[in-house]
């Protein structure tokens, strides 16, 4: 059985249906539930790495956190924006699979099968 984290909130549909297609296939992510259980900066910055993306494009730009804090503005650094992100985990965008070195955010849900064996 292949090994999976699920980085879920079980009040988003995406992320709902997301964990529903990796049962169907028969697997049991391990759950974080990332809203009452945080990632850290170095969790968050390993997550970036596997998801082969830039900090910017983990963020919800339609949350109200990220007007506050002025998260659009473009001279924020990597790390300022992975400061944020650990610090208002609403932030952090979701579903996000996780197996091995590699990840992948569930938008649209289904992308979540690209990991599955």
């Amino acid at each position: 059985m292949t090994d999976l984290t699920l980085y879920h909130n079980p009040r988003c549909s995406k992320s709902r249906t997301a964990l529903e297609l990796i049962e169907s296939k028969g697997h049991t992510p391990t759950i974080i539930r990332y809203l009452e259980t945080p990632p850290d900066t170095q969790t968050l910055s390993e997550l970036i790495n596997k998801l082969g993306i830039q900090p910017r494009a983990l963020l919800r730009t339609g949350e109200d956190a990220f007007r506050e804090l002025g998260l659009a503005d473009e001279s924020l650094s990597d790390a300022q924006l992975i400061e944020a992100m650990a610090a208002q985990p609403k932030l952090i965008e979701r579903p996000i699979l996780i197996t091995g070195d590699k990840a992948v955010i569930g938008r649209p849900p289904e992308r979540v099968l690209e990991l599955l064996p």
